[in-house]
């Protein structure tokens, strides 16, 4: 199934829990927090903006983003999960 985001929104793939500490403690499922991190799966065409004109986008597909620990929406795709997010909900992107 492909899933295509409206306006401003974004399709974001969390990244996986650690399931170890830094200092080696294997953490069960209970202990892990969910993750603030993923990846930009699909983005939507961009705000309406009043003049009738699209935004554009400063986020693209590929992207990996922070976002806030109550921030969009969950959802379950084919077994995978994903969180729909507004753009402005973004907190920033990871850069490497």
């Amino acid at each position: 199934m492909k899933l295509k985001p409206l306006d401003d929104r974004v399709v974001v793939k969390p990244q996986e829990a650690e399931t170890k500490t830094a200092g080696g403690i294997v953490l069960p499922d209970s202990a892990k927090e969910k993750p603030l991190m993923g990846k930009i799966v699909s983005t939507g065409p961009g705000k309406l903006l009043d003049s009738g004109k699209r935004g554009q986008m400063s986020v693209k597909k590929g992207d990996t983003v922070l976002y806030g620990k109550y921030g969009g929406s969950d959802i379950e795709i084919d077994g995978n999960e994903y969180k729909i997010l507004h753009e402005s909900e973004i907190l920033g992107v990871v850069e490497k």
